[in-house]
């Protein structure tokens, strides 16, 4: 039924303990079995005056929607409950009874306050005839209503616990299947643009006379790029959920970084311009994963301008480190947006996955780099990526290994 259903003596433990909070007593059990007996009679009009005050509520009375034949199967079971308090028997199976309650309150909708408030009519019921069977003897009255305060109590917090955990696995489910739903959409979008791009290329190859070797060739080569980019969305997804660790290997981020532009296809007004490159030191990371970093964030700079503007590539040498500067002239991004833009799902387009940042950022840190963004409204964004450079890192791989050698020729 849920997870602490299937797990009984975790259940009955956490009862236990709330036992000791309230500080319940073996002669608290026997004081309510004991009066029990002797306020059975008065159950039935307890029941019913509940559920007469049931039927003259709207909003509680909307969750009945069986007739008279559910009501009565209700009542037996109110009937039952209020038994069971005076059994004197507060065991596993008890407490499981009162959790199934819970469960069953959020299958038919009951708010937890009206849960509390129906409490309140039968704990009042209750105490009143305690009052009734045990006139004449004040002290008794106070300590079985005590008890009987008590066991209310652990039932309203098994019975809220339940609710709760119930009411969040189904909240969480809804949450998931919106974001499948998001996912899904996502995809659609970002799997569209390339196959309309083949469309187009296909409908050509398919249709155009006589085309020359040169086009022919120019649309193969566009039908492969849109492959490339349709596999790497692909790519994406199943890397966010399980990113494989990055094969550390010394190259040009140069190179990187052409390659990288060469890939991909720019519309009209976008200025792309490359700087600082020439020169640098080789960096140690996974090419591959940066790639897709690189990829992530021009395609996002291109985005945020869609009237047109110029993406900047700027590369720079700091100290044992290599930055790559990613720029654009777009509008910027919202301040409170900031904090949140490497989350996954959080995206400010009308579509798309929102996966693309939060991906980079994984890979950057997988690859022992860091990665941070600015952002002026109106002037536009710059991200950065900070990553150790081929010599930094085989120095420090040299540092790391050299007191396990050490170590190993002591011990020889």
């Amino acid at each position: 039924m849920d997870g602490m259903d299937s797990d009984q003596p975790q259940l009955f433990a956490r009862y236990r303990e709330l036992q000791r909070s309230v500080g319940w007593t073996e002669e608290d059990a026997s004081r309510l079995q004991s009066v029990g007996g002797r306020i059975r009679p008065a159950f039935d009009a307890l029941v019913d005056d509940f559920y007469a005050e049931i039927a003259r509520q709207p909003a509680s009375r909307r969750i009945l929607t069986g007739g008279k034949a559910q009501v009565e199967r209700l009542k037996q079971t109110l009937r039952r409950w209020i038994e069971e308090l005076f059994t004197g028997q507060y065991d596993e199976s008890y407490v499981q009874g009162r959790w199934r309650v819970g469960l069953r309150h959020v299958e038919i909708g009951l708010e937890p306050a009206r849960c509390s408030v129906a409490m309140a009519r039968i704990r009042s019921g209750l105490v009143r005839e305690v009052h009734r069977a045990l006139a004449g003897d004040p002290e008794a009255i106070e300590k079985t209503s005590t008890a009987l305060s008590k066991l209310l109590d652990l039932d309203l917090a098994i019975i809220g616990e339940a609710y709760q955990t119930e009411h969040l696995a189904r909240c969480q489910q809804i949450e998931r299947l919106a974001t499948l739903g998001q996912i899904a959409g996502g995809i659609a979008h970002e799997l569209r643009n390339p196959l309309n791009v083949i469309r187009t290329s296909v409908y050509y190859l398919l249709n155009a006379r006589i085309p020359s070797d040169q086009k022919r060739f120019e649309h193969l080569r566009r039908i492969e790029r849109q492959v490339d980019l349709a596999d790497s969305v692909i790519s994406a997804l199943a890397n966010f959920a399980r990113l494989p660790m990055p094969e550390v290997r010394p190259f040009s981020l140069e190179a990187c970084v052409l390659e990288t532009i060469d890939l991909l296809t720019f519309p009209q007004g976008i200025e792309v311009v490359v700087s600082g490159l020439a020169g640098l030191p080789k960096i140690a990371a996974d090419s591959s994963q940066i790639q897709i970093v690189l990829s992530n964030l021009i395609r996002n700079a291109v985005e945020a301008m869609p009237q047109g503007g110029r993406v900047t590539i700027e590369g720079r040498q700091r100290g044992q480190h290599v930055e790559l500067a990613v720029s654009d002239t777009g509008p910027g991004i919202e301040p409170n947006q900031i904090p949140r833009i490497f989350e996954p799902f959080v995206t400010s387009k009308p579509r798309g996955l929102g996966l693309g940042l939060a991906i980079s950022r994984t890979i950057v840190d997988k690859n022992r780099g860091e990665m941070r963004v600015s952002s002026t409204l109106g002037e536009g964004s710059c991200f950065v990526i900070r990553l150790n450079s081929a010599s930094a890192a085989s120095g420090a791989l040299a540092d790391n290994e050299s007191p396990r050698e050490g170590a190993s020729g002591s011990g020889g």
